[in-house]
């Protein structure tokens, strides 16, 4: 696999899981909110994104993270893996509260410069909801894309499952 989106809802992980893969693998690493959002949060342009999303997934060999279900098209052609984070709604949004204090008033390592940490109740819905809003078409599409059997899919529910799918990739670095 030389190509992994890594997606799921706001705080369940994938950050910090494409962060740990890449270190394992060696494989570079796309944060596509360093991509998309620009200083002062502001959004890239509906005509640019696109564009952008295309170079990034055109590329040699990755480790992907980010949501961007608008986007997705663009990416999973080129895609050899599909990991999808589906923990618990309540680890995310522990996860984000966690994150927001941690980096409160400065910009984390995944984020686009000039892009401060914040939080307010319509993210904090989005989290919330994410799960029966955004889950079920995500599902729809891993369960589609298992069928065709063309891209390797992982669904991974906790951290137990997280750290094993990371494990894989250790034994391999070993061989």
């Amino acid at each position: 696999m030389k190509k992994i989106l890594i997606t799921g809802c706001c705080g369940a992980g994938k950050s910090t899981l494409a962060t740990r893969l890449s270190a394992l693998t060696g494989l570079p690493l796309i944060h596509l909110d360093q991509h998309y959002w620009q200083a002062g949060w502001q959004e890239s342009s509906p005509e640019e994104w696109p564009l952008k999303v295309q170079q990034l997934a055109a590329q040699q060999a990755y480790i992907m993270d980010g949501n961007y279900r608008g986007s997705l098209h663009l990416r999973l052609p080129h895609a050899d893996a599909v990991v999808y984070l589906d923990l618990p709604r309540w680890q995310c949004m522990l996860n984000v509260i966690k994150r927001w204090a941690q980096y409160h008033g400065n910009t984390r390592p995944d984020m686009a410069a000039g892009c401060p940490e914040r939080m307010d109740v319509e993210f904090l819905h989005y989290v919330w909801t994410f799960k029966y809003r955004k889950r079920p078409a995500m599902m729809k599409l891993l369960k589609q894309l298992q069928a065709e059997g063309q891209k390797a899919v992982f669904i991974l529910k906790n951290k137990r499952e997280i750290d094993s799918f990371l494990a894989t990739f250790s034994a391999d670095q070993k061989s």
